[in-house]
């Protein structure tokens, strides 16, 4: 009878070593809960709408459809039969390759609108294409100049609006973000984020979202590239309810100071062209280079949305081990499953919800 139940004993001790080592990168074994969490339906524009259990449930999503297909090689057609409108006013390699391509993972059908395609508020008014496309498709992406093209379109349609870039917000790209320092550092309450940079619409979701996962934000941007107001305003008070800091500086090595992660992005967005010569002077010293890192914590990494320039970091971080940029690049295409399969579907994750 001993040597029955040492048998069955070592059986289940392998099943569960299996299972441990099964577990996604950036997991723990700490409890974690969530309050309950529905986001079907809804619109996703900017992050300030969105609770801190509303993001970690669409990172837990996106982690845990990474896992199944990437990782286990399972299909998992979700989104099967559904189509899904692409505006682009503005074009992009990330954000077009990795919506399209996740989007037929799921069996859906994607449908990619150039301006040549379709003119919002030229030759059909924002608010007749909204209703066309409702018709049409089930959910929009869209990715343009101004934040009111979103809002007048997720007014008016009857399908979610995702914001793929504004000139005010960038949500998808901080999702991505997120997901790969989750992965990297196994959680996120209590890590400090360096942007050193341009006040856009990238930090400005950022500033949205950091403090609703206890990460510390601090910020350095030149005099008169300060973010917006309103959004500061806000990135205040949500740094306060939550406990986090909030710090914004002209000095770039007083924000690296004892950061786990450096972050820079372009300091000349699409429409900015004009403006090159003026900027390149005032961002000198901007450079994030090892020098930057040198006063940084010993764990630091470093992100960047792409395209890069070289004038924005130097060859010797982007290139390095510490560099994330490419992880995190792959990381937009989970990301944003992971958004579509929560805006149209029940689906629950099938994986332990990582500690963050």
């Amino acid at each position: 009878m001993s040597s029955k139940l040492l048998s069955v004993n070592n059986a289940v001790f392998k099943c569960l070593k299996t299972l441990q080592n099964s577990r996604p990168r950036g997991f723990s074994t700490g409890a974690a809960s969530l309050g309950p969490v529905n986001l079907k339906g809804r619109s996703f524009l900017t992050l300030k709408d969105f609770s801190s259990d509303e993001i970690k449930r669409l990172l837990w999503v996106s982690l845990d459809l990474k896992h199944r297909i990437k990782h286990e090689k399972q299909s998992l057609p979700l989104l099967q039969g559904k189509s899904l409108a692409m505006i682009f006013e503005k074009r992009s390699t990330r954000t077009r390759m990795s919506t399209e391509t996740g989007f037929a993972l799921l069996g859906g059908h994607p449908c990619f609108l150039t301006s040549q395609d379709i003119h919002l508020g030229v030759n059909e008014g924002t608010t007749d294409t909204a209703r066309v496309l409702s018709g049409f498709c089930d959910i929009v992406l869209a990715r343009v100049y101004s934040h009111s093209t979103l809002e007048e379109l997720d007014k008016e349609a009857s399908i979610p609006i995702i914001n793929g870039l504004s000139d005010l917000y960038h949500p998808i790209q901080i999702l991505a973000d997120f997901l790969t320092l989750q992965e990297h550092y196994g959680s996120l309450n209590g890590l400090t984020v360096s942007w050193i940079g341009d006040g856009n619409n990238v930090l400005h979701s950022f500033m949205m979202t950091a403090a609703k996962l206890g990460v510390h934000l601090r910020i350095a941007k030149p005099k008169g590239y300060d973010p917006e107001m309103s959004v500061l305003q806000e990135a205040q008070r949500l740094s306060k309810e939550h406990r986090t800091q909030l710090v914004l500086t002209s000095d770039p090595m007083e924000a690296a100071q004892g950061s786990n992660v450096l972050v820079t992005d372009t300091w000349i967005s699409m429409g900015q062209e004009e403006e090159k010569k003026r900027r390149l002077k005032d961002f000198q010293g901007y450079q994030i280079t090892m020098q930057t890192a040198s006063v940084a914590k010993p764990n630091w990494t470093f992100l960047h949305c792409l395209p890069r320039k070289m004038e924005e970091v130097s060859d010797e971080v982007f290139y390095s081990s510490r560099s994330l940029v490419f992880p995190e690049a792959e990381n937009r295409k989970w990301t944003i499953m992971g958004l579509m399969v929560s805006l149209l579907t029940d689906y629950s994750p099938q994986i332990p919800m990582p500690k963050f």
